[in-house]
């Protein structure tokens, strides 16, 4: 194989790598992953309505498997890495595309999901991080336990500022998870004028029922369904 075929093909490849059917690809495919996690997580934490000691068993059977945990975490953490970095390419992308703004924008075939993806993002990042301060690390959480994830969630949410936090930070996930799902099936080439209204529909019905789901949980506290356990002494 001749040099200028080898450097012809090299460069073939650079440029896919550089490509937006790439860079929609990462975003598709890392957003799979995520979301994956985003339905197990959310799983797992409506056990906290079976009760205490079925939460807390959950809980430690993850903590007991480390290895798995971590390989876990690595994995999520390279893709919210590749999730963001992605975006922020096809932003630039656009923006390179059409340097000059509309004069009048027409919001018409849009979703405020769709309207607010680039925005939602860095929010649902920042909440991730004192998220996790709060309930994983217990740096931010002043009665923390590393056994009763149960009484933390209870303890936690019992806090107004706290439970309207995450309220809203949920509500901003399952509006950026709503269009994502949505996106996702597109960039992966599911588009078809008969199925994308569907596909659509169920990304809408999967950020609903998902916000429910996540919502549930402090609401139940503050209304008092949810209760941190009487110790007796």
């Amino acid at each position: 194989m001749s040099p200028a075929a080898i450097t012809g093909g090299s460069g073939g490849t650079l440029r896919f790598f550089e490509s937006t059917i790439f860079k929609k690809a990462v975003m598709a495919s890392t957003g799979a992953i995520l979301f994956g996690f985003v339905t197990a997580h959310l799983l797992g934490n409506l056990q906290i309505f079976v009760g205490q000691d079925r939460l807390n068993e959950y809980a430690a059977m993850l903590k007991s498997n480390a290895e798995i945990l971590w390989g876990a975490r690595s994995i999520l953490l390279f893709c919210v890495v590749a999730h963001i970095v992605s975006t922020i390419q096809l932003l630039r992308v656009n923006r390179q595309a059409r340097p000059v703004a509309y004069a009048k924008k027409n919001n018409s075939h849009s979703t405020l999901a769709s309207r607010t993806m680039y925005y939602s993002g860095p929010t649902i990042a920042a909440f991730v991080v004192y998220h996790l301060l709060h309930f994983t690390t217990g740096t931010l959480h002043p009665e923390f336990s590393q056994a009763d994830v149960y009484s933390n969630i209870i303890l936690g949410f019992q806090r107004w500022p706290v439970a309207i936090a995450y309220i809203v930070a949920v509500g901003l996930l399952c509006m950026h998870l709503s269009h994502g799902v949505s996106s996702m099936f597109q960039s992966l080439g599911f588009s078809h004028p008969q199925h994308t209204p569907r596909i659509r529909r169920f990304a809408r019905t999967v950020g609903i029922l998902y916000f429910a789901g996540f919502a549930s949980i402090p609401v139940a506290v503050i209304t008092g369904i949810l209760r941190a356990p009487i110790v007796h002494l």
